[in-house]
């Protein structure tokens, strides 16, 4: 049975019945079965049940149940796979690229880094440090949000033009002077998802020199950014930047591949 509280410290209202369905819900991992009943779920649970009844028609109305017509008992719904998508994304991202970038880092000798966008930030959840001793990298957590960055702009070039519009007029994404639908950024993301890949030769920092591609999954939706960053002192020539871009491209393609993205399969901006 799950640890319930003492009647002394229980929540009321609202965040009872919060907590209430959630125990519901961590009765089908602690059953490990695929139906449960009112009456099995009210015994594993702890709670009364009329308030398992409630709590049940309330999960179901939402999709995170699904009552069995047949037999009127209950398993867990789609809904679920909706709340726990963008948790599964960012971990199956990491896990998929780690192995990459290490080869990204070994083959080019410089940091290679896998972003996620939460909707106004890339947020770099795994990397690879350059070996030498003069090199760019970012912590894991590290969040970036202007528009010269290379992984921003891969982002923002899935977007639609509207959504672009309102991150960049509103700050949200820093550009300077920026004109509405009419600014050359949006011309600048259309190269982007044209070339398959951005930029940032020096534009957020002097010294560092970064080229980021997307990652697919099996949509064809952009659900990463591999980026490598480097000196630009190091790769001032154009044959060593054609060199990291090259490996960048492939890389993004290996965990793409990984995720079950196939060439050339993309989810076009609306």
């Amino acid at each position: 049975m799950l640890d319930q509280q003492t009647t002394t410290d229980k929540p009321q209202g609202a965040a009872a019945s919060l907590l209430n369905g959630l125990t519901v819900l961590e009765a089908f991992s602690v059953a490990k079965r695929s139906l449960l009943g009112v009456t099995e779920i009210s015994e594993l649970v702890g709670l009364h049940k009329s308030t398992v009844s409630r709590m049940l028609a309330g999960l179901d109305e939402a999709g995170y149940v699904q009552r069995d017509e047949d037999t009127g008992r209950y398993r867990l719904g789609l809904g679920m796979i909706g709340l726990a998508g963008p948790l599964l994304a960012e971990l199956g991202v990491r896990r998929a690229a780690l192995p990459h970038l290490e080869e990204l880092t070994e083959a080019t000798g410089e940091t290679a880094a896998i972003a996620v966008w939460n909707g106004t930030n890339a947020i770099v959840v795994e990397q690879t440090a350059s070996p030498h001793q003069v090199k760019h990298s970012a912590a894991i957590g590290t969040r970036y949000n202007k528009f010269a960055s290379s992984s921003v702009r891969v982002f923002l070039a899935e977007l639609p033009p509207e959504e672009t519009d309102r991150l960049l007029a509103g700050r949200t994404v820093l550009q300077h002077d920026y004109r509405g639908l009419a600014d050359p950024a949006h011309e600048q993301l259309a190269e982007v998802r044209d070339h398959g890949y951005a930029v940032n030769d020096g534009e957020t920092t002097y010294e560092e020199y970064g080229v980021s591609a997307p990652v697919r999954d099996y949509r064809g939706a952009v659900v990463g950014c591999i980026t490598a960053s480097a000196p630009r002192a190091r790769v001032q020539h154009q044959q060593s930047q054609s060199l990291l871009r090259e490996a960048v491209l492939q890389a993004a393609e290996r965990v793409s591949s990984r995720l079950g993205s196939r060439p050339g399969e993309t989810t076009p901006v609306p």
